[in-house]
């Protein structure tokens, strides 16, 4: 009995090693394999690679398993934020590139009115009418004055014979390509007025206003879509009404030619 299972012990002891000798080639093949992949960085690769020797040796746990050389997926609102990142970034890019052209156009804007204004003011300087008519540049445009007594009576609102010419010539500086709109504007001073034709220097005011810019618009080539006409009376004044100087200079007709930019 104790012979029998001697024996039965010897043959098992003799096949036994090949179960080790198996498992010794299978790691050596997985090995160079492993080896082999590593020569040629594929992150994606060496990752499905691990998880597959992983499940066939250890079912998942065994020592395969390691930190992944892949980036954990980012969570849903980092993956918004990340996304959104780059169009926010394009948006201020387009946002400050606007704000340039926009500078540069009303820059070259402003160049325009100057070179409009040279043109009024050198026709000022040929005409000796600096007394007159002066011309400056404001928030709101190129504003030109133009005292009233060189183109009406007083408390009369009828443009003068002599200074027919005057509107006619101005108008000629007036025609722009592509055009500007232009107010013409009335203003009086504070001393009370009533005849026949007007009841109160709102309407003296308003009355010269529109009387100019006929005469103006008298000139086929400018567009009457472009102009319009208002009337302050006293209630614009650029000097005090005490002195008979600042009555004066509150008396007047005020071509506004605006920009077609504003900052």
């Amino acid at each position: 009995m104790r012979r029998r299972k001697k024996k039965h012990d010897d043959d098992h002891m003799d096949e036994s090693w090949l179960i080790p000798y198996a498992d010794l080639l299978t790691l050596l093949l997985a090995l160079f394999i492993v080896l082999y992949a590593s020569s040629s960085v594929d992150a994606q690769k060496f990752k499905e690679l691990s998880q597959v020797f992983s499940e066939i040796f250890t079912g998942g746990t065994g020592m395969m398993e390691y930190p992944s050389p892949v980036a954990p997926q980012q969570s849903s609102d980092q993956a918004e934020k990340q996304a959104a990142s780059p169009g926010k970034e394009e948006g201020k890019e387009k946002e400050l590139a606007k704000e340039e052209l926009d500078k540069q156009a009303f820059l070259k804007d402003q160049e325009e009115l100057k070179e409009i204004q040279g043109k009024i003011n050198e026709y000022i300087k040929t005409n000796n009418l600096e007394a007159q008519f002066i011309t400056k540049l404001t928030d709101e445009g190129l504003l030109l004055t133009i005292r009233d007594n060189v183109l009406f009576d007083s408390g009369s609102a009828t443009v003068q014979g002599s200074d027919l010419s005057v509107a006619s010539e101005l108008s000629q500086l007036l025609v722009m390509n592509p055009p500007r709109n232009i107010i013409i504007s009335g203003h009086t001073d504070n001393v009370p007025i009533r005849n026949a034709e007007f009841d109160s220097n709102w309407e003296l005011s308003v009355m010269r206003a529109v009387n100019f810019m006929k005469i103006i618009l008298d000139n086929p080539n400018l567009d009457p879509q472009w102009f319009s006409a208002k009337g302050f009376g006293e209630f614009e004044p650029i000097a005090d009404n005490g002195t008979a100087e600042g009555r004066g200079q509150n008396r007047r007709v005020e071509v506004l030619i605006l920009p077609r930019v504003t900052e």
